[in-house]
């Protein structure tokens, strides 16, 4: 494993940024062909993904920046230029992906009020999509080898990272030189990482969560989740669902082993021989007026008659009779 999937020269093309594309893209393919089958504006879905996930992007890094500001502040001798592409450089991850949700449902509600469509029978077709790009970032993410790690751990889940990362043409000319989550140490009861194993001269190698393929797993249950949820006639009822079941599956199976810093101290169990388990992080405090929302939204939906899809610009299909009968006779 290595951060980078090839370099040449100067130039890398990063995992990370691979993979989240191709899930991107394949969530686009996805929503557009839905789009058209469901009698909606293909060309305008088009259009939003493409500004959706621009502004995702953007939402996600300057939410992530902003919830881990100790890791972008400047440094006395550090030029601006250098410290500013620091600030937008996620080709070694750092996106917080409620950011680019919030900035994402932004777009779209430009979209619903500049259009006046229907915003849920359009963003129910971007769950497919969203769900696939969280496969993709945290595999990306596992791939960094240092980004959203886990807390270190006794349990049969452990896993040790290794010492170096050879990319793929690395394998062809003897590269080895990634040093993976070298820097995870435990002071004063805690795992930490960073600058605190730099200062303490602390560092632990151990067996830690690893909490990016529980998100891999998480990504995997909503994108099979969601092609069940779209049989719904129920505007909304997809795009609450996919909020409420994030929510709550990143709060339990991811936030709960990850090394993010607990804002509540409520129950932990950490250490190379405790069972790595953290509570309450800042993530697992806001997914749970988030889930509430969710479940009185999915609540009001499903009191709701169902709607046919679409809104009235369906293309007919040519070969079927009716069509050819009304274009022999006009008039009828």
């Amino acid at each position: 494993m290595h951060p980078e999937l090839f370099k040449i020269g100067t130039f890398a093309v990063a995992w990370y940024g691979v993979l989240i594309t191709l899930g991107v893209l394949i969530g686009a393919v996805v929503g557009s062909r839905l789009a058209e089958r469901r009698g909606l504006n293909a060309n305008l879905m088009s259009d939003m993904i493409f500004w959706a996930v621009l502004w995702g992007v953007v939402g996600a890094r300057v939410v992530y920046v902003l919830t881990s500001a100790s890791q972008f502040t400047q440094n006395a001798d550090e030029p601006f230029f250098t410290w500013l592409i620091r600030l937008i450089n996620i080709r070694e991850g750092g996106l917080a992906i409620h950011g680019g949700l919030i900035f994402g449902i932004a777009a779209l509600y430009y979209y619903q009020r500049r259009y006046k469509i229907n915003f849920y029978q359009y963003a129910d077709l971007f769950v497919p999509g969203v769900a696939l790009g969280i496969i993709g970032g945290r595999l990306g993410n596992f791939f960094n080898g240092n980004d959203t790690v886990g807390r270190l751990t006794a349990s049969p889940l452990g896993w040790t990272w290794p010492n170096t990362g050879t990319s793929i043409l690395g394998i062809f000319n003897g590269e080895r030189n990634w040093q993976g989550l070298s820097s995870l140490c435990y002071v004063n009861g805690e795992t930490k990482n960073g600058v605190d194993c730099l200062l303490n001269q602390a560092a632990v190698r151990g067996p830690v969560h690893l909490t990016q393929i529980y998100g891999v797993f998480i990504g995997v249950a909503l994108t099979i989740a969601a092609f069940y949820w779209l049989r719904s006639k129920r505007p909304g009822w997809v795009f609450w669902q996919f909020i409420f079941w994030y929510s709550l599956l990143r709060s339990v199976v991811e936030e709960t082993f990850r090394l993010n810093p607990l804002f509540i101290k409520l129950w932990i169990d950490d250490g190379p021989k405790g069972l790595g388990v953290g509570l309450l992080t800042l993530t697992q405090i806001y997914s749970i007026p988030l889930c509430l929302l969710a479940l009185f939204m999915l609540w009001r939906i499903g009191k709701q008659p169902e709607q046919p899809w679409g809104e009235g610009i369906a293309v007919p299909k040519p070969n079927t009779p009716n069509n050819l009968v009304s274009s022999a006779n006009p008039g009828k």
